[in-house]
């Protein structure tokens, strides 16, 4: 079969306006100035403001709480209000702080409580897929937020190019590798529901208390689907070998999550970088690695379907 025309969208990027630059994953991100002075007394905090790592190098703590920029507002009160409601036994989250007012969002910044932990997979693979699994359970039955078909970050749209909701023709020296996995790509039937698109490197891991999921990217897609961008990270970020991709794969239609996973963090790096630039050489050999995994695990799913309706006459 012909790979498929590549299409990406040539649209406007959000771009984040900072000072110090940092690099994730091939995308060169800006980080901002500290909070201002009248932001932290909005919120009532006070104390040293230091720097965290991670966040995009935007979040910072002060006190017990961590302050960062809001971002889109209307979803940075949302996703407050969901978190100030949201528990279960195997995952925590940080409540969010209100302003003097009883605002969540103070000058385009936000405020939430500091919890310690640690972040990285790295030997903790199976407990972070039992978070997010529990975490998934408890969003269940919240409705789809609308400002999600607002949203045109470069991961929005990245998200739609996977599960093939948008188009548009935008060269890159990536197109021979994107046309590969979208070639893997195959329907899938799986409710949908609330999901945190970036959970890999956002839950923090404590030796006496339950894990704690934080900074919410909050998609509309099957919970499969969170699972598979966790193990997408893994492969490609993370040092993790066919030994996740095992333990992730109970079926056909989560290697699917997986080539839809692949297709949104590298559509992510395109879309990012846009029309002028390339993405790097080291990235594309990451996702060609992947990507010969997933077709020796398709074939291996392919061939054992085709033994067991050969025995029992039914898939």
């Amino acid at each position: 079969m012909a790979n498929p025309m590549v299409h990406i969208v040539d649209v406007k990027i959000t771009r984040l306006k900072n000072r110090r630059s940092d690099t994730i994953s091939g995308m060169a991100l800006r980080t901002v100035a500290e909070p201002p002075a009248s932001v932290l007394a909005a919120f009532q905090l006070a104390g040293v403001v230091r720097p965290l790592p991670g966040g995009q190098g935007q979040s910072f703590r002060v006190g017990d709480a961590v302050v960062k920029p809001a971002g889109n507002r209307e979803e940075a009160e949302w996703s407050a209000r969901l978190f100030a409601g949201l528990q279960a036994a195997e995952f925590r989250v940080p409540r969010p702080c209100r302003s003097r007012d009883g605002a969540y969002v103070v000058d385009g910044w936000t405020a939430s409580e500091f919890l310690a932990g640690q972040a990285g997979p790295a030997g903790r693979w199976a407990w972070l897929l039992a978070v997010s699994k529990a975490f998934h359970r408890e969003l269940r039955d919240v409705p789809r937020p609308d400002f999600l078909d607002r949203r045109d970050h470069s991961w929005a749209i990245a998200d739609r190019i996977a599960w093939s909701e948008m188009s548009q023709s935008l060269p890159t020296n990536a197109e021979a590798q994107l046309s590969g996995l979208l070639g893997l790509r195959r329907p899938v039937e799986a409710p949908e529901q609330l999901i945190h698109g970036d959970l890999t490197g956002n839950v923090l891991f404590h030796p006496n208390q339950s894990p704690t999921v934080i900074d919410f990217s909050p998609y509309w897609r099957p919970a499969d689907y969170a699972d598979a961008i966790v193990v997408a990270d893994g492969l490609l970020y993370h040092g993790a070998g066919s030994e996740l991709v095992d333990t992730f794969l109970t079926g056909y239609q989560r290697l699917q999550m997986l080539v839809r996973a692949l297709i949104f963090r590298l559509a992510t790096l395109i879309v990012w970088k846009g029309p002028d630039q390339e993405v790097p050489e080291d990235e594309l050999t990451r996702f060609a690695r992947v990507t010969h995994l997933v077709k020796v695990f398709e074939r291996r799913i392919l061939t054992e379907n085709a033994s067991a309706i050969q025995e029992t006459g039914r898939p």
